[in-house]
């Protein structure tokens, strides 16, 4: 007989979140239903996360150069850096996007800032590179494939904001529901490469899952 009716509720198990490419659990309630053999998580589909407000490439003044063909890539996880510079009392940081795109162009021979998203203190995201374009970094690591979202600051130092915090699980909940990407991907640079980024202070938050936890929260939230 099939399961159909009778349906009870309780927080004893998973939701799964289905997307185009394989199924996402998440926290949640088991549905219970009578006369089943044994009980499935019910199967729903993953809710759209809307774009943070973001301030566009062409408004603080972007001036990227060529990107090569072999740059072209698509998004499949989600990584996280820092500045790995320490933040000061009143800093312009669409000046600051501006210095970090020319330093890259004329230091690193880079066409453009080598991240996708940048979130100031005061929780601001600044557009980067096209998604479509893999990273850059200052390590040896393959940024294809990966959607990079990086923190101002030096969080070896100091601790992300919570207003920085806010914005990164805003926008990495967005980046998953929107470009159909495991919010499980969720990375920090120091997994991929030796190095002490996204800092300490940051990377505690990946390492104990609590920013992971924020982002599954959101999407679920958005049902």
């Amino acid at each position: 007989m099939p399961c159909l009716s009778s349906v009870s509720q309780a927080p004893l198990g998973p939701v799964v979140y289905r997307t185009r490419k394989s199924p996402i659990v998440l926290a949640g309630f088991l549905v219970l239903f009578a006369g089943c053999r044994s009980a499935q998580p019910p199967v729903v589909e993953q809710p759209v996360i809307g774009a943070p407000v973001i301030v566009s490439a062409g408004e603080w003044g972007s001036a990227p150069g060529r990107f090569a063909p072999e740059l072209r890539h698509t998004p499949e996880r989600l990584t996280v850096h820092h500045a790995g510079v320490a933040t000061k009392p009143g800093e312009d940081y669409r000046d600051k996007m501006r210095r970090l795109q020319l330093w890259g162009q004329r230091e690193k021979h880079w066409p453009d800032v080598p991240y996708h998203f940048l979130i100031a203190p005061d929780g601001t995201v600044f557009e980067g590179r096209p998604l479509g374009i893999a990273g850059a970094t200052n390590t040896e690591y393959d940024t294809r494939g990966h959607a990079l979202v990086q923190l101002f600051g030096d969080f070896e130092r100091e601790e992300p904001t919570a207003a920085q915090l806010d914005a990164a699980v805003h926008v990495l909940a967005w980046l998953s529901t929107s470009l159909d990407i495991d919010p499980m991907s969720l990375r920090g640079h120091r997994d991929y490469a030796k190095t002490s980024c996204p800092g300490a202070n940051l990377y505690r938050l990946l390492e104990d899952g609590s920013l992971l936890t924020r982002v599954i929260e959101r999407i679920r939230g958005a049902r």
